[in-house]
C-alpha cells in the first residue's frame, strides 16, 4: 500500500507527461525555456490573480517573497510553530525573528485570535499556514493585516487549489506562495513552487530576486538569489494541471468518506463552511498516536506524523527560549496527529481496510 501513489498518476498521465519531457530535452532550453513563461500564465489564471512567478522550491519562494517585501534584521514576522520547517527557516535565514501564536485545533492553522496581540512595532509580515490542505481564515487574517498595514504572506504549500468563499488559495493575500514538491497535490518530479501575487512592483522585484537580482542581463539591481524554475519541471506541472481539478474532487471525496468510516474512532479533520480543502494530507488525532501508528505498520498500512516536535523546541530554534507550555494547542496537536494513506486513486476497499484498522487499534487501546 501506498502512502502516496505517485507511481499510479505518472501511468495514467505517462504519454502526455513523456512528450512534455522530451520536448524540452529536443529543444535544449533546460532553464527558464519557454514552458515556464506558459506555466505561469496558465497558473495565474488557475488562481485569478495578475502574476505568478515560479522558483526553484517552496521554501525559495517563501523566501523571495520576504526578500521582496525588504524583510531582514531586527524585524518579526509572526506565523505558527505547527507546520514544516521551510516556514521557519526561511525567516530566520533572513536575519528576522519569527513570532510564534498558537494554532486552531479544528483546522491546525494559526488562530487569528491570538495575532493581534503578537503585533509590535517591528512586525513586518503575517505568514500564516494552510496546514493540510485546509486554508487559514484569511478574511480574519487580512482584516488584522489592514489594520496595521503589515502584508500577509500565505504559505500554501499544501493548500493549493483549496477555496475560501469560493476564493482560491493563493489570491487573497498580498502574496501567496506555493510548492511543488512531488508529493504535493499538484507536484513536479523534483523541487520546485510558485509565487502569486496582484502587485506589479512585487512581481517585477520578485522576478530579478529569482535572477540573482538582475532587472536585465549584467545589470544587479538588488541582492537576489539563484531561484529559476526548470524548464523540465514547468513541462511537468503544465501536463498536470488540466489534471489538477478532477484530482481534487477525488480527494475530497475520499477525505469525505474517510471522516464518515472514521468519525465515531478519532477526531477527523473538520472542513468549516465556505471552505473546500485539498485534503492534502488526511490527518487524524488519536490518543496513543505511536501505538496505533505501530499497530497499522504490522497491518502494512503506511503512516506519517506531521508534525511531532513544534518548531520552538527543535535544537535549531532553541535561541528563541520558548519554554514547554507556551502554546499548548500546538503540543496537542504534535502529540496526537496521524496521517493516513491519501491519493486521489486510494480504493474503496483499500479505505475500509485502512479505517477498520484504525477501529481495530483504537479499541486494542481503549481494552488494554
Amino acid at each position: 500500500m501506498e502512502f502516496i501513489d505517485l507511481k499510479t498518476q505518472y501511468n495514467k498521465y505517462k504519454k502526455e507527461i513523456d512528450n512534455a519531457i522530451h520536448e524540452v530535452l529536443d529543444s535544449s532550453q533546460y532553464v527558464m525555456g519557454p514552458e515556464v513563461g506558459q506555466v505561469e500564465s496558465l497558473l495565474a489564471e488557475f488562481v485569478g490573480v495578475k502574476h505568478c512567478i515560479t522558483a526553484s522550491s517552496g521554501t525559495d519562494t517563501l523566501l523571495m517573497s520576504m526578500m521582496a517585501l525588504d524583510i531582514g534584521p531586527g524585524d518579526e514576522v509572526i506565523t505558527t510553530p505547527f507546520t514544516f520547517v521551510s516556514t521557519v527557516e526561511t525567516i530566520s535565514f533572513l536575519g528576522a525573528k519569527p513570532v510564534f501564536t498558537d494554532i486552531e485545533l479544528d483546522t491546525y492553522n494559526i488562530n487569528p485570535a491570538l495575532i493581534e496581540a503578537a503585533i509590535t512595532p517591528k512586525t513586518k509580515a503575517i505568514m500564516p499556514v494552510g496546514l493540510f490542505g485546509h486554508m487559514p481564515d484569511l478574511f480574519a487574517i487580512n482584516a488584522i493585516a489592514e489594520k496595521y498595514g503589515i502584508p500577509v504572506i500565505e504559505d500554501a504549500a499544501q493548500s493549493f487549489g483549496a477555496t475560501l468563499d469560493g476564493k482560491k488559495s493563493c489570491s487573497m493575500t498580498t502574496i501567496g506562495s506555493t510548492s511543488f514538491f512531488p508529493a504535493k497535490p499538484l507536484g513536479c518530479y523534483g523541487d520546485g513552487g510558485a509565487i502569486f501575487t496582484d502587485r506589479d512592483d512585487l512581481a517585477s522585484e520578485l522576478r530579478a530576486i529569482r535572477v540573482h537580482g538582475g532587472a536585465a542581463r549584467h545589470q544587479y539591481t538588488r541582492i537576489g538569489l539563484n531561484g529559476r524554475f526548470d524548464t523540465i519541471q514547468a513541462a511537468v506541472i503544465k501536463t498536470k494541471l488540466p489534471h489538477f481539478p478532477d484530482e481534487i474532487r477525488k480527494r475530497r471525496a475520499i477525505g469525505t468518506r474517510y471522516n464518515e468510516l472514521l468519525q465515531d474512532v478519532c477526531q477527523t479533520p473538520q472542513i468549516r463552511e465556505n471552505y473546500t480543502s485539498t485534503f492534502a494530507i488526511y490527518t487524524i488525532r488519536i490518543p496513543e498516536r505511536d501505538r496505533v501508528a505501530s499497530l497499522l505498520k504490522d497491518k502494512g498500512i503506511p503512516t506519517s506524523i506531521y508534525y511531532p516536535t513544534p518548531i520552538y523546541a527543535q535544537p535549531a530554534y532553541k535561541n528563541l527560549g520558548i519554554s514547554p507550555g507556551a502554546f499548548p494547542v500546538t503540543e496537542q496537536a504534535c502529540k496526537e496527529v496521524l496521517s493516513l494513506p491519501m491519493h486521489p486513486w486510494l480504493t474503496e476497499e483499500a479505505q475500509d481496510f485502512i479505517a477498520e484498522a484504525v477501529k481495530e487499534s483504537a479499541t486494542a487501546g481503549a481494552l488494554s
